[in-house]
């Protein structure tokens, strides 16, 4: 299985907070962020999303077909994440389009194995790949990469 972990891009700052939608800096991450992954997925990618406003327009950037999540949402723990998309066990490419802190201390508990604050850029990409093999799961990170490093 891929994870892709992808937080939303720069938005609105305001109440209600499921309602701040991205600012125009946000919608030129999330476009820069949707064609590097246009050009490296190898496979349909199952896009799933936080009901955030700020989350579905930064996942709309990649596709419209977005199955939208409450256990994305703001203050989702990583175990709860994890237990919505199925890890390690489904198949595929899964993007999971969230929040901080949450985006975060899902990453340290792939690769720490605990849930530390770990700080992911607004509009950046963490991509996991997990193997079984004989000695269990075996956890790599493949890329880390944020709007700014994508021309």
């Amino acid at each position: 299985m891929n994870l892709i972990l992808w937080r939303h891009a720069e938005a609105e700052e305001g109440s209600p907070d499921a309602g701040r939608k991205l600012t125009a800096k946000g919608e030129k991450q999330a476009q820069k962020i949707a064609r590097w992954l246009q050009e490296h997925l190898d496979e349909p990618a199952r896009l799933l999303a936080s009901p955030a406003k700020r989350a579905q327009q930064t996942a709309q950037a990649l596709d419209e077909n977005i199955e939208t999540k409450n256990e994305l949402g703001v203050g989702a723990s990583a175990t709860r994440i994890l237990r919505a998309i199925g890890w390690p066990d489904t198949q595929g490419t899964v993007i999971v389009v969230g929040h901080q802190p949450s985006l975060g201390q899902l990453a340290a508990l792939l690769l720490a194995g605990t849930e530390t604050d770990w700080s992911i850029k607004k509009g950046a990409i963490w991509w996991f790949e997990a193997n079984l093999s004989g000695d269990g799961l075996e956890i790599l990170l493949r890329t880390v990469l944020g709007p700014k490093e994508v021309e």
